[in-house]
């Protein structure tokens, strides 16, 4: 069954690609002849692919290869998550420099867009996915790997704060309410992320410094509330750590002035 979610993963070009030879790179097995070797892989600077509602996000994919005759190219870098989630770019879309006579990087960038209308995928997206490549070598030795590193894929998160009331009488109580939401690649919307672990933390006016003062959980909805006493001015926020889908987020100081 196919899904309803919009959120498409593609290289320049690459879906009239795929149609035309009806298959993808990550189809093929690990292999190679010859010593070339691939030294290193790196996806988005080595951190996770961050996606939201709307924008498009890229990506930028870096292979260095080395041969003692030199680096042709890089016919293909794929990346691909649980079925049917898969993106790839194609040799006419990176982009090789020579770094000496017998090593190269090769460049391309892979595009996030979760308002697309092609190449369907669920909220099953945010999850580690592999990047697999084929290099040649001038000799005509050459390098496939399937998995020549991993990557996350996650689901943008969004955290609010509001303390009240404002100003406050010292000794008081202070009602610190706020939301933790995530993007949801089936509706292009956000929702409440429940039952998560987030920690109300406080900076006293004049400090840089952040201490946590308790951790809650966030309600069916997302929502979160609790309540402190009124000591001094300063600012309380929310803190999320984040998971392995979801990355963490700080929600924005709100200042309350005790009087």
């Amino acid at each position: 069954m196919r899904t309803t979610t919009r959120l498409a993963v593609l290289g320049t070009g690459v879906a009239l690609a795929l149609a035309a030879t009806g298959a993808t790179a990550a189809q093929a097995e690990d292999g190679g002849s010859g010593d070339i070797t691939i030294d290193k892989v790196v996806i988005n600077g080595g951190k996770p692919v961050v996606v939201g509602t709307t924008n498009v996000v890229s990506a930028k994919v870096s292979v260095t290869a080395s041969d003692d005759s030199g680096i042709a190219k890089t016919t293909y870098i794929s990346a691909f998550g649980p079925k049917p989630n898969y993106a790839q770019i194609w040799d006419d879309e990176i982009k090789c420099v020579r770094a000496s006579a017998t090593t190269s990087t090769c460049t391309g960038t892979l595009t996030f867009d979760p308002t697309a209308s092609v190449g369907f995928v669920g909220n099953n997206a945010a999850a580690t996915w592999k990047l697999g490549t084929l290099v040649s070598a001038n000799d005509l030795d050459y390098i496939h790997r399937d998995a020549a590193t991993t990557f996350k894929v996650q689901r943008y998160s969004k955290l609010t704060v509001n303390a009240s009331p404002e100003p406050v009488k010292k000794g008081k109580t202070i009602t610190v309410t706020g939301k933790l939401s995530r993007a949801n690649w089936e509706d292009n919307k956000y929702h409440g992320y429940t039952n998560q672990s987030v920690k109300l933390q406080f900076r006293k006016k004049g400090s840089n410094t952040y201490t946590t003062v308790k951790t809650i959980k966030s309600n069916s909805t997302g929502n979160l509330k609790t309540t402190v006493t009124a000591t001094t001015d300063g600012y309380f926020r929310y803190s999320f750590a984040g998971t392995a889908t979801t990355p963490a987020v700080n929600a924005a100081g709100d200042f309350v002035d005790v009087r």
